[in-house]
C-alpha cells in the first residue's frame, strides 16, 4: 500500500520527468506583462514535451497531428482550442514536419502568469467564474462549437491591438471561456492534483478519503457512506450531485490516471501497475484502459514513447527548453 495519493503523485511526477525527458520551458512573460501572445506561421509544432509556470491558451488555425496534454493523447486538426495551467506537460505533434507542409500552419498562442490574478481580486464576486476556470484548467480544457467560433475571433483580433484595449480584450476571451458549456477536460483526475477548495467540508473530506484510498481494490461506496453516516443509497446520489459521476466512474478514472503515470516508468510490469492502482484483474484493467483511452496501455507507453523524440537541430520556434531535472 502507499503512503498518500500526494506522496505518490511526487515521487511517480519525479521519475517521469527523469525517463521522459521533460524540459522546462522559459517563456517570454516578464513580470511587467499582463500577458504575451506569440503568433506563430509557417512553423507549426517544433519543440519537446515540456511544462511551464504559466496559464497557456493555444488556438490551432491551420495544423494537425497529435496533442499529449497530461495523460491525454488526441488526435487534433485545424481549428483546435485548448488552455491548460501551470505545471502541467503537454507537446502538439505535426502531422507533417516537412517545410513545404509546415507553410500552411497558423498556431497563436497566449502565455499569462498564475500571479496575475491575486485572490484580493478573484475574491470579487464578478471574477468567480474565472477564478473556477482557472482551477480547473489544471486538467487542461478544450473549447468547441460557438466557444471557438468566438474566441479564434477575438484571439486573432488580439494580435493586432495593443495597450490597455488589449488587456479589455484578454479578460473578455477569460470570462468568455470560463461561462462556456462548450468544454470538456483533457488529463484525467488521477493524473493531476485535484483542488477542490470551492467545495464544502463534507465533499472535500469525501474526496480526501477517495485519493487516499483509490488504490485499495476492496474500496467500496459503503466505506464512504459509513464514513458520512449515510444509507449507500442517499450518498450515491450525493456523491453525482457534487462530482457529476457516479461513485464507480470517480474511483475508475482516478486508477486509470494513475495507471498512464506508472505506465510511462518501465521500472513496473503492465501487471504490476495494475494492481499498484487498485485493478485486482489484469483483464479488466486492460478492457477499461482500452475502453477509455482508446488503446491498450502497452500501445499508450509506446506511442508515449515515440512522442518523446525530439531533434534540437530542426528547431525553428525562438523558445527557449531546460531539462526538467537539472
Amino acid at each position: 500500500m502507499f503512503r498518500t495519493h500526494k506522496d505518490c503523485d511526487k515521487i511517480i511526477h519525479l521519475k517521469i520527468l527523469y525517463q521522459l525527458k521533460i524540459y522546462k520551458e522559459i517563456v517570454p512573460l516578464t513580470e511587467n506583462d499582463v500577458f504575451v501572445i506569440i503568433n506563430s506561421e509557417k512553423i507549426g509544432f517544433d519543440y519537446p514535451i515540456h511544462y511551464h509556470s504559466t496559464y497557456e491558451l493555444t488556438l490551432v488555425l491551420h495544423s494537425s497531428g497529435n496533442r499529449i496534454i497530461g495523460d491525454s493523447v488526441e488526435k487534433y486538426k485545424s481549428n483546435d482550442l485548448v488552455l491548460i495551467g501551470p505545471e502541467i506537460y503537454h507537446k502538439w505533434d505535426d502531422d507533417d514536419v516537412l517545410p513545404e507542409k509546415r507553410n500552411n500552419a497558423h498556431v497563436i498562442t497566449i502565455q499569462f502568469s498564475k500571479e496575475l490574478f491575486n485572490q484580493s481580486i478573484l475574491s470579487k464576486k464578478e471574477f468567480f467564474p474565472i477564478k473556477s476556470l482557472l482551477n480547473d484548467s489544471q486538467r487542461g480544457f478544450r473549447f468547441t462549437d460557438e466557444t471557438f467560433r468566438i474566441i479564434a475571433l477575438k484571439i486573432q483580433n488580439l494580435v493586432t491591438i495593443k495597450g490597455f484595449e488589449a488587456v479589455i480584450e484578454f479578460l473578455k476571451i477569460l470570462y468568455t471561456l470560463s461561462i462556456s458549456k462548450d468544454k470538456r477536460h483533457l488529463a484525467s483526475e488521477g493524473f493531476t492534483s485535484i483542488k477542490d477548495d470551492e467545495k464544502g467540508d463534507r465533499v472535500n473530506k469525501m474526496y480526501t478519503y477517495i485519493l487516499t484510498h483509490f488504490n485499495d481494490p476492496n474500496l467500496r461506496i459503503t466505506d464512504l457512506a459509513q464514513e458520512a453516516n449515510m444509507s449507500t443509497s442517499a450518498f450515491g446520489h450525493f456523491f453525482k450531485k457534487s462530482s457529476n459521476k457516479s461513485f464507480t466512474q470517480f474511483v475508475v478514472d482516478l486508477r486509470l490516471g494513475y495507471a498512464s503515470k506508472l505506465l510511462i516508468n518501465s521500472n513496473y510490469s503492465i501487471s504490476e501497475i495494475a494492481y499498484k492502482s487498485g485493478f485486482n484483474n489484469i483483464a479488466n484493467f486492460n478492457r477499461l484502459f482500452k475502453k477509455n483511452k482508446a488503446t491498450t496501455p502497452k500501445q499508450y507507453s509506446q506511442n508515449l514513447m515515440q512522442s518523446n523524440n525530439f531533434n534540437w537541430e530542426k528547431q525553428l520556434t525562438p523558445n527557449q527548453f531546460i531539462p526538467a531535472n537539472k
